[in-house]
């Protein structure tokens, strides 16, 4: 298994944990693990217009994840620091050190 393979695992791992139902379970949460390895924001990756939306499909979906994520953090820098691990794409930014205001080009 390569190590990209590995942090999806460990990221639907995690999501499916934390999903509040079968659905959130089944379907969102290998959606999300495997669009987490792509290289732009989480939130654009996956279709959505905004942050916001993403929030809100993360509260209405794995609430308990919701709960004790950090306002300031990202959602995909939040998925991965659950894990110990470092995101593909904030391996290789050069705005690593100013993380809260990342502007990867989605």
């Amino acid at each position: 298994m390569s190590e990209f393979e590995i942090m999806e695992v460990e990221v639907l791992s995690l999501l499916q944990r934390n999903a509040d139902d079968d659905y959130a379970k089944n379907t969102l949460a290998p959606w999300i693990a495997k669009t987490s390895l792509r290289m732009g924001h989480l939130y654009s990756d996956l279709g959505l217009i905004s942050r916001k939306e993403m929030n809100r499909l993360m509260t209405n979906n794995f609430a308990s994840l919701a709960k004790i994520k950090p306002k300031d953090v990202r959602w995909k820098k939040y998925l991965y620091d659950s894990i110990g691990k470092t995101a593909p794409a904030c391996a290789t930014c050069r705005d690593i050190s100013n993380c809260f205001n990342c502007e990867l080009a989605s």
